[in-house]
């Protein structure tokens, strides 16, 4: 699976997230308002997705929930490309990739759960963190070691980026 999974990955240029059980750990919390709700985001993914941006792959958000926090992390990471209230995520997808006049073959998509599904088969690189659903983990080209908003985004990155022969040069920016 790694193999293939590092050919398919030298041909990314987008990287598409879901977000509870991916960029989350998939926990809700509801506050005092109506639509007051809470995410916790692994700062580690986060630089991950930074490191991608610095290499010239761009990044999106595909969620099926609308959310002020996902906006606001969107925000934070320069995510511009951020789809939410979206059940069907394949539909998504494909919207996006006509907007972009971008081929499938360079999208990696990381989802975790049945509505990830229809984008999972549609991406070039099928991706998930290491607790996503069975079906999920059986479609996948490739499987994090680790769980959803556990840093499995930032191991994504890391993993493209190594493919793409680009991640010892952003290390060494930081030495």
């Amino acid at each position: 699976m790694t193999g293939r999974a590092a050919q398919l990955a030298e041909a990314i240029t987008l990287v598409v997230l879901d977000v509870d059980g991916v960029l989350t750990d998939g926990a809700v919390t509801y506050g005092g308002g109506e639509r007051e709700e809470t995410k916790s985001f692994n700062i580690k993914d986060g630089l991950g997705i930074k490191l991608l941006q610095q290499s010239g792959i761009d990044v999106a958000i595909i969620t099926g929930r609308v959310s002020d926090a996902v906006k606001r992390r969107a925000a934070e990471l320069g995510i511009s490309m951020l789809v939410e209230g979206r059940e069907d995520k394949g539909d998504a997808l494909r919207e996006l990739l006509a907007q972009r006049s971008l081929s499938a073959a360079h999208v990696a998509y990381m989802g975790d759960d049945l509505p990830d599904l229809s984008a999972l088969r549609l991406a070039g690189l099928a991706t998930c963190p290491s607790d996503a659903a069975a079906r999920v983990l059986r479609e996948a080209d490739w499987v994090a070691s680790r769980a959803g908003g556990t840093g499995a985004v930032r191991e994504l990155s890391e993993f493209i980026l190594q493919a793409q022969g680009k991640l010892e040069r952003l290390y060494e920016a930081f030495e």
